[in-house]
């Protein structure tokens, strides 16, 4: 998947690519017309850089719903030839959980295309799944046939069938389809259910690398060819070691932190950070220092691991470092710092909005430890951070951080909240929007009376507006 194209923050495209709350605001105020180009644009561009995390999918449904706008668009994109050239999940996906949604909010148009594509297009489990939360008995059983005949009867078929309903999301469609009155189709499904729980109890029985037993040795050789086969082993072979290695064996382990193969090396340092080993620190600095980029990863996350007061110590004289633990460090304060380590998470949030932009990675961390500090000279940073991020799971953590450190929040951002994309940004609003906007007392009743929203952000509504939101 391509990395999305994200608009300026300043404009309506690009709030709601962001999905912020203002994304929705904009929109209504806005010509429908470009609302709605828009909105369909991110429908069928998905702007998410994880979409496998970040929610969009409930905030675009609403906005169709509030603009009354229609779906031909979606349905162009689902039934473009392009469907059978690109079979990625991340091309339809987002357009067919948008569909469930209206399907859930009572949209028949929806649902007819929901079951048009589950019949015919390359990603179908994925609209399949969606039925399955909303559609009726009948609407499921009618998929059956189509549904099967992408398996062709023969052994190869058979057991792609199996695969199919072994991974489905949701079983209901596979359950009802079992007992088909259609013999030829409940027979099939049966089967495959049969073979894939064969499957599935084959893999849990098939043993996977080393167990107790082997030596020290055989499981930094382990970890190293994982290495050159490019699958980074060395977490579960630090576990391992946990099993293998003796008090005997740590001259054996240290060594091979200091020079050891690169797979031995990250093994050893992990181990060595787990089990708090009064060297740990000194070898994890050499490697940052002498290691290859594989082997300063793994001993910058063996050092985020620690818990002790020496690692935090020592976090405190590498926080100004220009390098990834100096950077680690920083996170290291933010996560377990105490009030004396303000300036030093605060040094490492602006080193990095400034030198890595507001989407950087490790920015997660020292936005949640700006708040958890309480650094209230932070929120400048913060709020630009919220403004430009387009994580919307980072701008909800920055939300949580306004929250704690700027007196500005319940009028400000909080308000824009309540219409964001995450619930949990959507439950932090609840909490904090001062309610004497007119428009924070509606949006708040509306969430309590909306069926699709959230247990978690009715409970903060509810908390602020009383246990009959709809009264009155």
């Amino acid at each position: 998947m391509f990395e999305p194209v994200i608009a300026p923050s300043g404009t309506l495209l690009g709030l709601l690519q962001r999905g912020r709350g203002d994304g929705t605001l904009h929109a209504l105020t806005a010509p429908r017309a470009e609302a709605l180009a828009a909105l369909n644009h991110c429908v069928l561009r998905d702007p998410r850089h994880d979409w496998q995390v970040e929610n969009r999918s409930l905030y675009y449904a609403r906005l169709y719903l509030d603009l009354n706008g229609e779906l031909d668009e979606i349905e162009a994109h689902l039934f473009d030839v392009e469907d059978a050239l690109d079979t990625e999940e991340s091309r339809t996906g987002l357009a067919l959980a948008v569909l469930g949604h209206l399907a859930s909010y009572g949209r028949r148009d929806a649902l007819a295309l929901l079951r048009r594509y589950a019949a015919s297009g390359s990603n179908w489990a994925w609209a399949l799944d969606e039925l399955a939360l909303r559609d009726d008995d009948a609407g499921l059983r009618a998929l059956a046939a189509p549904v099967l005949a992408r398996f062709p009867a023969d052994p190869e078929g058979e057991a792609e069938l199996a695969v199919a309903v072994r991974d489905a999301f949701e079983p209901r469609p596979w359950r009802l389809w079992a007992e088909d009155p259609r013999e030829s189709i409940a027979t099939r499904v049966r089967a495959a259910q049969e073979a894939g729980c064969f499957d599935r109890w084959q893999r849990q029985m098939r043993p996977t690398g080393p167990r107790p037993g082997w030596s020290v040795q055989a499981v930094f050789e382990w970890a190293q060819q994982g290495m050159e086969r490019g699958a980074a082993l060395h977490v579960p072979a630090a576990r391992c070691l946990s099993a293998v290695a003796g008090r005997e064996d740590r001259p054996e382990i240290v060594a091979a932190a200091k020079d050891g193969t690169d797979g031995a090396r990250c093994t050893a340092l992990r181990y060595l950070a787990d089990s708090n080993d009064p060297d740990a620190l000194d070898l994890i600095e050499a490697a940052v220092v002498t290691g290859s980029p594989a082997v300063v990863e793994a001993a910058v996350d063996a050092f985020e691991r620690m818990r002790s007061v020496a690692a935090v110590d020592r976090a405190r004289g590498w926080a100004r470092r220009p390098d990834p633990l100096g950077a680690a460090a920083g996170r290291m304060l933010a996560c377990r710092g105490g009030a004396e380590d303000k300036d030093l998470v605060l040094a490492a949030l602006r080193e990095a909005v400034r030198g890595e932009g507001p989407d950087a990675p490790t920015l997660w961390t020292l936005v949640d430890g700006t708040g958890r500090l309480g650094i209230a000279c932070a929120a400048p940073v913060l709020r630009h951070i919220y403004r430009e991020t387009a994580s919307s799971h980072l701008r909800g953590r920055t939300a949580r951080a306004l929250a704690a450190t700027d007196p500005s929040f319940a009028s400000g951002f909080a308000v824009e909240c309540l219409w964001d994309c995450e619930e949990t940004t959507r439950e932090i609003a609840a909490r904090h929007a001062e309610t004497g906007d007119n428009r924070v007392v509606e949006r708040l009743r509306r969430l309590a009376a909306d069926p699709a929203e959230e247990a978690e952000v009715q409970t903060a509504v509810r908390s602020r507006i009383g246990p009959d939101p709809t009264a009155g």
